[in-house]
């Protein structure tokens, strides 16, 4: 066995990271649910689309006493899991190759290769935010829309988020101003936001979009008489957060295609089409020319 390893068990609801002479046990306190359930659109830094989802408390860590005074505050620190870290996966679990960026005895990265520096460039792995680290855990700070009690349980409205859906939390905190902003902070080699490339939409991918917000509005039964006196339960929140298609999605899904997610090495390609999974949908798209990406199809997923 690898002196250094991680799982995580969604039976028990833990993180466990094991070492030769110590370890740590973080329990899992909740789930990330949002429109995103692959890696690839997702926001590579918090904050950068303003993208709705929730994090789903669970017992015992979901009773609202908990979060007394938390709705005070306008944002909060996230710790979280790289639940789809090929690292942390439990069928890829220590089966990674041994490369130079490595001990060949353990899986810990030394150095990696950055989408903002082109993919090519290395550096020191506690030098980036990869998800190749040790611990196998995301920090982000996000919006806290609200808080909701459903079902005796809670659940948090979030916003800005750069987490998919299914991941793991570990804690959270409240966000301080005062002390965690600091204005003056050097960022290296990430001094400011990457600049959001254009986005259209052709009409044929339009057409697809509408026909299948109305396909959700016709069967979850909206325009029904008793549509209006459905109770709300934390599976129907999150049942709309993961999969069900509205009108306002068109504006989060260019926010984050506009921030480019295909693979470094390959945004010099032109017309080569790439899906980005969103909710219920495949949306496929393609760079028609520098700095420019058109949206040429709407589907309903497989």
């Amino acid at each position: 066995m690898p002196d250094h390893f991680e799982t995580s068990n969604f039976e028990t609801g833990h993180f466990e990271t094991s070492q030769l002479k110590t370890s740590h046990v973080a329990p899992i306190i909740g789930y990330h649910r949002a429109p995103l359930s692959q890696k690839f659109g997702a926001p590579r830094q918090p904050n950068l689309v303003a993208l709705s989802s929730v994090i789903e408390m669970i017992a015992p860590y979901d009773t609202p006493a908990a979060f007394v005074g938390l709705e005070a505050f306008s944002h909060i620190w996230i710790s979280w899991q790289f639940h789809h870290n090929y690292l942390t996966k439990s069928n890829h679990v220590n089966k990674a190759k041994p490369s130079d960026e490595s001990d060949g005895n353990t899986n810990f990265r030394a150095q990696v290769r950055p989408p903002r520096l082109g993919g090519n460039q290395k550096i020191g792995v506690f030098a980036s935010r990869s998800m190749y680290r040790p611990s196998a855990l995301g920090l982000s700070v996000v919006k806290l829309e609200r808080i909701e009690v459903l079902e005796g349980r809670v659940l948090l409205m979030i916003s800005g988020a750069d987490m998919i859906d299914g991941t793991p939390i570990i804690d959270i905190k409240p966000y301080v101003a005062y002390s965690d902003a600091h204005i003056n902070a050097e960022s290296g080699f990430a001094p400011i936001a990457p600049a959001p490339l254009t986005v259209v939409m052709t009409e044929l991918a339009r057409e697809q979009f509408g026909e299948i917000v109305c396909g959700e509005i016709v069967s979850s039964g909206y325009f029904t008489e008793s549509s209006s006196k459905k109770h709300t339960t934390v599976a129907t929140v999150i049942d709309k957060i993961q999969q069900q298609l509205i009108d306002s999605d068109i504006e989060p899904i260019k926010a984050l295609i506009a921030q480019d997610p295909r693979p470094a090495y390959r945004r010099n390609e032109l017309h080569s089409i790439f899906i980005m999974r969103y909710k219920s949908v495949d949306v496929s798209f393609q760079s028609i020319e520098e700095g420019h990406l058109q949206i040429i199809a709407v589907k309903l997923a497989v």
